[in-house]
């Protein structure tokens, strides 16, 4: 495997991964697809390609003086490789020291995201259709 990760900076580049995202929410998970659009503007996107071809995304946003990360996906036949780890540590390089950091994990991505140092706080709530919990960078369970 020949991973690329980088910061998107080019249209063509946010089209790439709003259509993996699409095959993964919306396809895949059967998210509204007017959900999967809200929040572009704001959002500081990011790609990874395995041998030029696009496989994973995800993205951060400023909510409320924290980042709040999201849309977070990998395409199914590329899971469970560590491409995700991959992504999120290069992602975490961009948001500023000292920022509080959090995201809403889907049940299914709970155990990833604690892996990566994320912490599930308050009960869980229904995104979408999909069981969902806030969770919480903790930089000392890294």
């Amino acid at each position: 495997m020949k991973l690329e990760i980088f910061h998107i900076e080019q249209a063509e580049d946010l089209i790439k991964a709003q259509a993996i995202r699409f095959k993964v929410f919306v396809d895949e998970q059967k998210v509204p697809q007017e959900l999967e659009l809200e929040h572009e503007e704001e959002s500081q996107h990011f790609l990874v390609k395995n041998e030029g071809i696009e496989i994973a995304t995800g993205r951060f946003r400023e909510v409320d003086d924290k980042i709040k990360i999201e849309r977070f996906a990998v395409l199914k036949e590329y899971r469970s490789l560590g491409i995700g780890k991959k992504l999120l540590d290069y992602m975490m390089g961009y948001i500023p020291q000292g920022k509080k950091i959090y995201l809403n994990a889907q049940e299914t991505a709970v155990n990833f995201y604690e892996n990566c140092g994320f912490e599930k706080v308050g009960n869980p709530f229904y995104e979408a259709g999909i069981k969902h919990f806030k969770m919480e960078f903790n930089a000392k369970k890294r």
